[in-house]
């Protein structure tokens, strides 16, 4: 279905009506995560420095063969790098996702958030988030049924 053009003066689409601000109690919900990314580029930072410096590789070196690795440690030690920077990288950028998506209200916000809250909840940090953002009232909030 085709409509004209609006004509001069006129508004072109209905205005979006205003999204209610968030409650109180869940203002304080996405700068959480902010932290979270903070921290977690903190250890991105470190890890790749050690890894950067020849007496951090050595360390490194030193650990994998003391832990009872045998014949090319350089193997292990590439494999050991390779899954800490994917874990590092993939939890900053699931905390800035919620972080964005939070503030924004979107559920898409949410659903990184509980995937964050969820994670953390097997260090039993994130069990009282994860309560937060599974309570009705809060899935409500940001869209989510």
């Amino acid at each position: 279905m085709s409509r004209p053009p609006p004509g001069a003066g006129s508004q072109p689409f209905h205005p979006v009506p205003p999204k209610a601000p968030p409650p109180a109690g869940l203002r304080w919900l996405p700068f959480i995560y902010g932290a979270g990314a903070v921290f977690w580029l903190v250890q991105l930072a470190q890890f790749a420095a050690v890894i950067a410096a020849p007496a951090g590789r050595d360390q490194l070196r030193q650990a994998v063969e003391q832990a009872g690795a045998k014949g090319d440690v350089s193997v292990y030690i590439a494999v050991e790098v390779g899954l800490v920077l994917f874990f590092v990288i993939a939890a900053a950028t699931l905390h800035a996702t919620a972080y964005f998506g939070l503030r924004r209200r979107q559920p898409w916000g949410w659903v990184a958030a509980v995937i964050a809250a969820a994670a953390w909840s097997l260090v039993l940090v994130g069990i009282p988030v994860l309560v937060v953002l599974v309570r009705a009232s809060t899935r409500h909030a940001y869209g989510i049924p």
